[in-house]
């Protein structure tokens, strides 16, 4: 009864494990490029990678301190948005904002340059005074008070593995990249269901 149990907690903390990696699995990220918006000197949304050897992936920086150069590579992290894993901790009401203009900005309701220093502002104060992007961060910001999580499935985090605001790699917003080999839901049940079911035939085995 004892190896029994033991072998039921070994399943269970590998499909713990499995859920887990499905949220914060390290890629290869290597910036390809910049697009052609410029605006005050810098280069703004979008941000061309390839994850892991895949197509270019657009993506949009959140970490104006920090600094890449085109074909550099590096690690990166990958979460949900408000996973509470990215470069600025835990704040959920920063990153509900920061998601709600990078997909205004997807959708062509705000324009990339604006929504791209809006999202730098609210994680570095003060990096603006342009009046189309400080009003964005308002309204943004209340709208995020009330937004559900539930609103940001899909946008993830690329967080580069060490970096910190000011030192190494940016930190980008984006969608999960089809280069990854991340187990959907469905994969994920059926998985576990498989690893259940093989518990329960060795605690048959073991009871004879």
């Amino acid at each position: 009864m004892l190896r029994s149990r033991m072998l039921l907690s070994l399943v269970i903390a590998l499909f713990l494990s499995t859920l887990a990696s499905a949220d914060s699995a390290p890629v290869n990220m290597t910036f390809l490029h910049p697009g052609t918006n410029v605006s005050g000197g810098y280069y703004t949304y979008p941000y061309y990678f390839s994850v892991n050897g895949g197509k270019a992936t657009a993506m949009m920086c959140d970490a104006f301190n920090n600094h890449i150069s085109t074909g550099e590579n590096w690690n990166a992290t990958v979460n949900g948005l408000l996973a509470g894993k990215g470069m600025f901790g835990k704040n959920f009401l920063d990153y509900k904002a920061a998601g709600i203009i990078f997909t205004g900005v997807m959708n062509g309701t705000i324009s990339a340059t604006a929504g791209n220093w809006a999202v730098w502002n609210l994680f570095t104060k003060g990096v603006t005074t342009n009046s189309a992007a400080l009003s964005l961060d308002t309204e943004a910001l209340l709208l995020a008070r009330h937004a559900p999580a539930s609103e940001f499935k899909g946008l993830v985090l690329y967080t580069p593995v060490g970096a910190s605001p000011g030192h190494g790699p940016q930190e980008f917003i984006g969608y999960r990249s089809s280069a990854m080999s991340t187990p959907e839901p469905g994969s994920l049940m059926l998985l576990a269901t498989g690893l259940m079911g093989i518990a329960g035939v060795a605690q048959r085995k073991l009871r004879v």
